[in-house]
């Protein structure tokens, strides 16, 4: 029998490795822009055509390099970061392994220009397939450009396989601000078909943040800072209130290295439980620097997951120190039982001597007296029980005007706002004189129905009617809007702004009227009319488009339903807030108006009710 085993030619072996290296032209960016911070370069250039599939161009102020390694550069497994194995565990640069160029040029057509500072002339290569095109002197300046053309020419299906412009975009975005939020202190400018989209100047990591994510940013961080022997934390969290119902905006960073980890997601997750909602995520953009030896790098082909030495450990030391910083910014409640809070009168004069307060007897008291009593300890007397008998009129401002005061109980029986149910709601209720109300604990409309009790969640049920109204106004394009008297400019994250544009139309539809303005800055002249015109328009759409994306991810969606229920979700009522009688019937009115009133466009329920047998089984 004969050898059936044979060695793969470089070509084959290129593109092999280029199906782990470069997946889409979002990989091929992270590739190039690390091999530029590797060559100490303070300025770099991405340049973006067509999503990457026509051109992605790095340009850099690095080191350079000379003609032999110019050439050298385009073969497997050569590198200048490593040189033997022990090298793999003492990483300090963000390529170590040699492959980038290799696959990237296995499948493209590279144009690679690069001048060291000393050297007069550059060095140009051509590379196309694995196959070198040209190599010759170039005029340049001092640095690297590495322009990759065409990218997946030679391999039609993957090409193929590539998602939309917008999609592709967003993942080229991402790369870019991960690279740009590890190295605040390089300048990096991004353009997409010969428009600057972003520029970061080099600053520091809060000024970072504020260039990306914009300016509302500022007020919405939270520094994250420890030292330990075993990593050194910093950073930033987003104050609760910000959360998010995706996972975007959850940088973790080992050694200013981007990696994902469910692990430690959750440590700062488990810190901010009791803050957020259980479906809500925190945002946070923590830095942990660690021993290279005490983690391995080398075990995906993107590097972006790592081994850990002590991951538990790890995991105890996060979340103790968001949780921290959470509690000294005020953000978590705390009891302190050895402050003194006596001094913090300000009328309080330290230097003023502090005097025994001076105790008065009555020797002539005699509380089992009677009319033998001094008249003047008798007046005293009537006086107390004349003040005991009135106690009443401390409540008199909780009741409202109008009420009549139960006089078994104390309180109002027709107040919507009473956590407990009253003889006055109760008896109104069994002899159904209309529709009677009551509003517990700012989340539940409670109403008494022939069977028994029935509890309606107000965010949910209100949530149901907006879907519905807003589903119906995009099926038959009518809406009603209000024209803003001032317009109200907004800006917005890359990924955000891209969205917008993708489903402007059916924005319009809804009563919206946004104009682009450009470097994603908008422009709201009109909104729908029930929205209120006091609303934070730059929390709404943001809002709307997370759970938007949210819903995109979770199920496959028609863009109009997907619309639909993020601006419900958005705008519905929320918990805590206190309804009258008349916006309660009015809610439950629209809701049984509804074709599905019975649970949300999610399919969780909006109402239950309990039977007077399951009533009565409570008090058995």
């Amino acid at each position: 029998m004969s050898d059936i085993i044979k060695l793969l030619p470089d070509s084959v072996a290129n593109q092999i490795a280029a199906g782990e290296v470069v997946q889409r032209p979002a990989s091929v960016v992270k590739e190039l822009m690390e091999n530029s911070i590797d060559a100490g370069a303070s300025d770099i250039k991405l340049i973006v055509k067509d999503a990457g599939r026509t051109l992605i161009q790095v340009t850099d102020n690095g080191h350079g390099m000379s003609e032999t390694d110019a050439r050298m550069c385009f073969e497997r497994h050569a590198t200048s970061k490593i040189s033997n194995a022990k090298d793999l565990f003492a990483l300090r640069t963000m390529g170590f392994r040699g492959e980038a160029l290799a696959s990237v040029a296995s499948v493209a057509r590279v144009e690679l220009k690069t001048r060291q500072e000393q050297n007069t002339l550059g060095t140009e290569i051509i590379m196309e397939g694995s196959k070198l095109e040209s190599q010759e002197p170039c005029n340049c300046a001092k640095g690297t450009t590495v322009a990759v053309k065409n990218l997946f020419f030679n391999t039609p299906a993957r090409r193929n396989f590539l998602k939309s412009d917008n999609v592709e975009k967003t993942h080229l975005y991402n790369e870019f601000s991960r690279i740009a939020l590890a190295y605040p202190e390089i300048s990096f400018s991004y353009y997409h078909n010969n428009q600057l989209n972003t520029q970061t100047v080099a600053g520091n990591l809060n000024n970072r943040i504020v260039q990306l994510f914009g300016n509302s940013y500022k007020s919405r961080l939270i520094p994250v800072n420890e030292s330990t022997q075993i990593a050194n934390i910093s950073g930033f969290v987003l104050k609760p209130e910000f959360a998010k119902k995706t996972r975007g905006e959850q940088y973790f960073f080992v050694n200013k290295r981007y990696i994902r980890s469910p692990y430690l997601n959750h440590a700062v997750e488990y810190a901010f439980s009791e803050l957020i909602p259980d479906d809500a995520y925190p945002s946070f953009f923590i830095f942990l620097e660690i021993d290279p030896a005490q983690i391995d790098v080398n075990v995906h082909p993107t590097k972006t997951e790592i081994k850990f030495q002590d991951e538990k450990l790890l995991y105890q030391i996060i979340r103790a120190t968001v949780k921290r910083s959470l509690g000294r910014f005020n953000i978590v409640p705390t009891l302190d039982f050895e402050r003194e809070t006596a001094f913090d009168d300000a009328s309080f004069d330290k230097n003023r001597p502090v005097t025994p307060p001076v105790i008065k007897i009555d020797p002539d008291y005699n509380p089992f007296g009677g009319s033998s009593q001094s008249s003047t300890q008798a007046g005293k007397n009537l006086t107390q029980r004349a003040s005991i008998k009135n106690w009443e009129k401390l409540y008199q401002g909780t009741l409202e005007p109008g009420n009549k005061e139960n006089p078994e109980t104390g309180f109002s029986g027709s107040q919507a706002e009473q956590t407990i149910i009253s003889p006055d709601w109760n008896k109104s209720a069994g002899i159904q004189q209309g529709k009677k109300f009551m509003h517990l604990h700012g989340r539940y409309i409670l109403t008494s129905i022939k069977s028994g009790l029935m509890l309606i969640d107000q965010q949910r049920a209100h949530e149901r009617i907006l879907f519905e109204k807003h589903l119906r106004m995009l099926e038959n394009k009518k809406n009603s809007s209000q024209t803003l008297l001032y317009p109200e400019n907004i800006k917005l994250m890359e990924t955000d702004a891209e969205m917008l544009k993708e489903i402007k139309n059916e924005i319009a539809a809804l009563g919206f009227e946004i104009n682009e303005l450009g470097k994603n800055s908008f422009v709201i002249n009109s909104i729908p009319a029930d929205l209120p015109e006091n609303e934070n328009l730059q929390k709404v759409i943001e809002s709307i488009l997370e759970n938007f994306k949210k819903n995109s991810v979770d199920v496959k969606l028609d863009t109009r339903v997907n619309l639909a229920r993020s601006l419900a979700k958005s705008l519905s009522v929320k918990y805590g807030k206190t309804m009258t009688e008349e916006e309660m019937n009015a809610l439950a009115d629209d809701l049984f108006s509804c074709d599905m009133p019975y649970q949300t466009p999610s399919g969780k329920p909006t109402l239950s009710t309990l039977s007077q047998d399951e009533l009565a089984d409570k008090f058995k």
